[in-house]
């Protein structure tokens, strides 16, 4: 579909263990900087959700690394959810955050239309959206150091080829039955994807843990409230 081409950047933090960090939708690999987990990263600097499995098995050959671990918000979950169902052999551990099974096509395409009429007002919105009201120091991290990057600098070209692969992206159960670790973390006051989504989910990934953020919204990971709930697999 595109010839367009996913590329990543190596993080050497001490660490024993991989964890490829994929991003959600209007976001990039800058949305994780402030997250401290205790695993060395890779972040794709360049992300194009078509191409993405196949560019990150190619990464990982040309690193000779053969285990990793995902953690995908948001689209990012779908990713994570597609590149292990296919390459299971390689997982540690799959991790997902803000997600649920399928997004509604007629909401996606509304909110196509929305960013077609004002792109700026909508991912103000939407931005603000990803957060409650308890997420006020989580947001204003985001709002310093993110909030205007992103809404003058992320292209209307990406944000649609974004939304064209969630109209398509579905996480299928049965294909994650191979993964011997799958974790969903959801917050409570997800206003992206409403929290009995990530339930109904678990529901059908019955060896999935699950772990439910009180106070946090869509970008729970930006929460202090996040790394006490966190822990390696």
């Amino acid at each position: 579909m595109t010839s367009l081409k996913s590329q990543f950047k190596y993080i050497d933090r001490g660490f024993g263990d991989l964890l490829v960090l994929i991003p959600g939708w209007a976001t990039d690999y800058k949305v994780f900087l402030n997250l401290n987990l205790n695993y060395n990263y890779l972040l794709p600097t360049k992300l194009y959700p078509f191409d993405f499995t196949k560019a990150l098995l190619n990464e990982l050959k040309k690193m000779h690394i053969e285990k990793i671990s995902l953690f995908g918000w948001s689209l990012g979950g779908f990713l994570a959810a597609e590149f292990a169902s296919i390459n299971y052999k390689m997982i540690n551990e799959v991790i997902l955050l803000g997600i649920c099974k399928k997004f509604d096509s007629s909401s996606l395409k509304a909110i196509k239309l929305s960013l077609k009429k004002n792109k700026r007002a909508f991912l103000y919105k939407f931005y603000h959206d990803c957060f409650s009201k308890d997420d006020s120091e989580a947001f204003a991290w985001f709002r310093k150091n993110l909030l205007k990057e992103y809404i003058d600098k992320i292209k209307l070209e990406d944000l649609i080829s974004g939304l064209n692969y969630l109209m398509k992206a579905e996480i299928l159960p049965q294909s994650l039955e191979n993964l011997h670790k799958v974790r969903i973390l959801h917050g409570a006051k997800d206003k992206i994807v409403p929290l009995k989504e990530a339930i109904a989910l678990k529901s059908e990934i019955t060896h999935a843990e699950f772990i439910c953020l009180e106070h946090t919204g869509h970008m729970l990971f930006l929460d202090q409230q996040f790394k006490g709930g966190f822990h390696n697999g």
